[in-house]
């Protein structure tokens, strides 16, 4: 499948496939005890809970041997613990920033606030970061819901190589984008009232670049499986829709299977066509979606579809032994993704986030492995949820208009 037209890999990698904040965290915790120089740390949703608590105490903990540690975190995925973040940094030596916060009402009148940061990152030391869908949260507890007997099915990947470098450059400059933009007036009166102008901007932008300090970056000497694996972005700027177009490409160019994991499912015409067309050519599409869902509109957005991928070949599948967060796929034997993106307009048109792009039979292998003993745990879904005739068309004209709507308000333009 490789080389690709829209994802640059790089090779000399380790990677490793995490399963849920049970197999995460501990990983983490190794890597920030490690730390010797920098940690960059951004998340959508840090809760409240004894798995977030011991890592509030690593990266404390880092920040009190000297390690530079920078933690993001989301204005409205973070929006209640806030408070309890403040308090648990405060004096600590992190530098806790906030994306977009949402504090007061009026905050909600700002542009682009509907546009969140959704990543799950972390660099340490610009060699080993950490990439996926898994919030600072318990497997077993979900906001909405509560407690559940079972964890959440969600992954993310431990890598040692290049793409960790990528990795620090992104939570860097989303960390100081959301520093200045709170505090860039005191900034400018300081440079303003300064008796040195020059000496404090060229300060001031030294902050802003994206170098890495000396003695963080991984020597060639350093010992690495030469796995070749890609972070892809989607921003507002140049990479608006850089995760669909890497999926979309990979479908393409699939040949034997293709199975997609994914909570909010809702893709765009390209992304169907794309599906479509490789189940015409023969390949097996099989979708794994929630069974136990977490929010109805979500769950109606993706059944909506069930009619239409049904009919084409598809093979539709519901998770219901525990909520279903993980965003992943495999296609073929040689190309996965693993990352915060939900395949819906959210995801694709609107929010901050962040895949890994791996191509190596082994890592491939092994998340393929875990995606089966989903499947085989899951529902197949023979017949469409929703009712054809004026029910059905109701319901898929109700969610298009919805989608649509929230895309104008939040300055999306164009067909999706």
């Amino acid at each position: 499948m490789i080389p690709s037209s829209v994802v640059e890999y790089h090779g000399g990698h380790q990677v490793r496939l995490l399963g849920g904040g049970d197999e995460l965290f501990p990983a983490m915790s190794q890597a920030l005890a490690l730390a010797r120089h920098e940690v960059w740390f951004a998340t959508y949703i840090f809760n409240d809970d004894a798995a977030s608590r011991r890592v509030v105490e690593d990266l404390i903990a880092a920040a009190e041997r000297g390690v530079a540690v920078h933690v993001l975190v989301d204005g409205f995925g973070s929006k209640v613990t806030l408070p309890t973040l403040r308090n648990w940094f405060g004096g600590s030596g992190v530098r806790l920033e906030v994306f977009r916060p949402i504090d007061r009402w009026y905050a909600w009148l700002q542009p682009g606030q509907l546009r969140r940061l959704h990543h799950k990152l972390c660099a340490v030391d610009a060699k080993v970061a950490f990439v996926g869908g898994i919030n600072v949260i318990d497997d077993r507890f979900d906001l909405h819901h509560g407690w559940c007997d079972q964890p959440r099915l969600d992954f993310a990947v431990e890598l040692h190589g290049p793409v960790a470098m990528d990795v620090r450059r992104v939570v860097h400059g989303l960390w100081m984008r959301s520093h200045l933009g709170r505090g860039w007036r005191s900034e400018l009166l300081q440079v303003a009232r300064s008796a040195e102008p020059v000496r404090h901007t060229l300060r001031l932008l030294r902050r802003m670049r994206t170098g890495v300090p000396a003695g963080t970056v991984t020597s060639a000497a350093e010992v690495l499986a030469p796995v070749r694996a890609a972070l892809v972005v989607r921003d507002n700027l140049r990479q608006r829709r850089a995760i669909e177009r890497t999926y979309v490409e990979a479908i393409r160019r699939a040949r034997v299977r293709v199975d997609i994991a994914c909570p909010y499912f809702y893709p765009g015409r390209a992304f169907r066509r794309a599906l479509v067309g490789a189940a015409a050519r023969g390949v097996r599409i099989r979708l794994l979606m929630q069974g136990k869902v977490d929010y109805r509109f979500a769950g109606l957005a993706a059944r909506v579809l069930y009619d239409e991928m049904l009919a084409r070949g598809l093979h539709v599948f519901e998770y219901t032994p525990a909520f279903l967060h993980a965003k992943v796929a495999v296609v073929d034997d040689d190309w996965a993704t693993v990352g915060s993106s939900n395949i819906d307009p959210l995801s694709l048109l609107l929010n901050l986030e962040a895949n890994v792009v791996v191509a190596d039979p082994a890592f491939v292998g092994d998340l393929a492995l875990r995606l089966e003993t989903a499947f085989e745990a899951s529902n197949e879904i023979i017949a469409p949820p929703l009712r054809r005739g004026w029910r059905g068309w109701l319901s898929r004209g109700f969610v298009a208009w919805v989608a649509n709507t929230y895309l104008r308000v939040a300055g999306i333009t164009g067909r999706y």
